[in-house]
């Protein structure tokens, strides 16, 4: 290509530059939200995606997609990043952020070649960004306060209504509302949150998905360690471990020579005494729940069968953090203390109301009831296959962070295109206000909007052109009154959205404007590509 294309490069490696670059990056850009595309909305459809081992995903959450595609091309890398980031911050709309931030970059690429500098797209579009953050939150969020308590029931069902459990949106909706408010905490400064962490999803073959159920109490996917230990512990003093309380063996490599045989008796006696000693530590310090993320062999389970204590192995370490946290406990991973001797603070220990095990369709669980911190609760999900339950583990999840935000905000928005025909009206009519070389930008930041509308209206199988036509000729009618009004793609008509209970957190759609922006500002910004050669191994020199 250097040689090709231009003077040789001092460095050893290939340089793309101007339009080039930008055409790259934006087919690129394209090719990533194009697999995305057919997933928007409540008629989207799913992707199957299987890995270098064979493992199939179906799912059609964006930032799940995306993740694993293993995106090659740096540009392309942007959108991933992106989608990541609106997952962490909001929990849902990561499809719509990419598609629309790759609209908003094909725009902006059609505008550089048309002779307009970079630099006054990028200033249009952060102006653009600015306005439209400006007039959601004045004019189009509503107050939770003002739409009664079904709001919140109303946000969940419309972020599982893309979902697979979208037929069942009603039953979810319900379980996520009342998972979500039980998990409310209070902080010193008296800031209400909602940790989802604190949700636990297990998840169970058989049954149908009608089947799932929501139980009080952080539940463990595992049983006691032996069966002479009690079912159940009130008043639970909880020890977690991540460590051995199996026989104390020699370490690797380490060589005792013994003359006298009797001596190989007392160091095997000593080695069983060492985890003895640890075990009654543990315990005198009050401890009547032990959960360990490693062994427990069946010499040391005999001391807690006689201590009366439930003990558990092999805890996922994921789990046992958040029963940490739930229960005010901390993680010990081992017993050495400052004076070189061992022993167990009864500081570490964690305190539930009751910890008790249960059968739950087929399997053991462990329940922690009433923890000390925050009140956990435990959704069990119950379906026909792996494939089933993994994607309603994550629409679960995307409902969980929605209905989180609109209960910590306490602002929505109708969905269903509502804010995008708003915002395009708005932005074309703020467009021909300036007579800078920004209006251009803003009325493409303005066009690119309507991918959003548009999507969804094709994924319905609807006629898109007739449909955005119709949504935008009546926000344009009344911008204050009709607002509220967006696409019903079941019927293809457009319909007062509050009304019919379509709603989304207002944070959800302010993200959704800045981190597509953003992405789109850093992508177009680029216009050199500098691809270094790889080094020669030795071998082929």
């Amino acid at each position: 290509m250097s040689g090709a294309s231009g003077p040789q490069l001092h460095i050893n490696g290939d340089r793309t530059s101007g339009q080039d670059v930008r055409t790259q990056n934006t087919t690129a850009v394209l090719a990533v939200a194009n697999i995305l595309k057919s997933s928007l909305g409540p008629v989207g459809l799913d992707k199957m995606l299987v890995d270098d081992i064979g493992d199939v995903t179906i799912s059609n959450d964006g930032a799940t997609i995306l993740k694993l595609l293993e995106v090659e091309h740096p540009a392309a890398k942007i959108l991933v990043d992106l989608a990541d980031l609106q997952d962490q911050e909001v929990g849902d709309g990561t499809t719509s952020v990419v598609i629309f931030a790759s609209e908003l970059l094909k725009r902006g690429n059609d505008l550089v070649r048309s002779k307009i500098h970079p630099t006054s797209i990028l200033s249009g579009f952060r102006l653009a960004m600015r306005e439209a953050c400006k007039y959601v939150e004045e004019n189009l969020a509503i107050s939770t306060d003002t739409l009664g308590k079904d709001t919140l029931l109303n946000a969940a069902r419309t972020a599982m209504s893309s979902k697979i459990v979208g037929s069942e949106a009603d039953f979810f909706g319900n379980i996520v509302v009342e998972a979500v408010t039980s998990v409310k905490t209070t902080s010193e400064q008296g800031k209400t949150k909602y940790p989802v962490s604190a949700i636990n999803i297990l998840k169970a073959h058989g049954k149908s998905l009608k089947d799932s159920q929501l139980l009080d109490g952080y539940a463990l996917n595992l049983g006691r360690a032996a069966q002479g230990m009690p079912k159940r512990v009130e008043g639970a003093r909880i020890a977690c471990l991540d460590m051995n309380l199996q026989k104390a063996r020699m370490h690797m490599g380490v060589q005792v020579l013994v003359s006298d045989p009797a001596e190989l008796e007392k160091i095997r006696e000593r080695e069983s005494d060492i985890t003895r000693e640890r075990i009654q530590k543990i315990i005198d310090a009050g401890a009547n729940v032990i959960l360990t993320t490693k062994g427990i062999d069946d010499m040391s389970l005999k001391y807690f069968v006689e201590a009366g204590a439930i003990a558990c192995r092999r805890v996922p370490k994921e789990d046992l953090k958040r029963v940490a946290r739930a229960t005010g406990a901390s993680i010990v991973m081992t017993l050495a203390d400052m004076e070189g001797q061992e022993s167990f603070d009864a500081v570490n220990l964690g305190s539930a109301e009751e910890v008790a095990e249960e059968t739950v369709s087929d399997n053991d669980v462990i329940m922690v009831r009433r923890p000390r911190n925050t009140r956990a609760v435990t959704v069990l999900l119950r379906g026909a296959n792996d494939y089933l339950l993994d994607e309603v583990d994550r629409s679960l999840h995307d409902a969980f962070c929605i209905v989180k935000r609109v209960l910590e905000s306490g602002r929505v928005v109708p969905g269903g295109g509502a804010v995008e025909a708003a915002l395009n009206v708005y932005l074309e009519n703020f467009a021909t206000t300036l007579g800078s070389r920004e209006q251009l930008a803003i009325a493409e930041f303005a066009d690119a909007l309507l991918i959003i509308p548009k999507t969804l209206a094709v994924n319905a199988a609807k006629d898109a052109t007739e449909l955005v036509a119709k949504l935008r000729a009546y926000h344009f009618t009344a911008q204050k009154h009709l607002a509220k009004f967006g696409l019903d793609l079941i019927e293809g008509t457009v319909r007062d959205n509050v009304d019919a209970g379509v709603l989304e957190p207002a944070l959800s759609k302010l993200k959704i404007i800045q981190f597509a922006t953003e992405a789109a500002i850093t992508i177009l910004r680029i216009d050199d590509l500098i691809r270094l050669a790889p080094e020669p191994e030795e071998g082929e020199e």
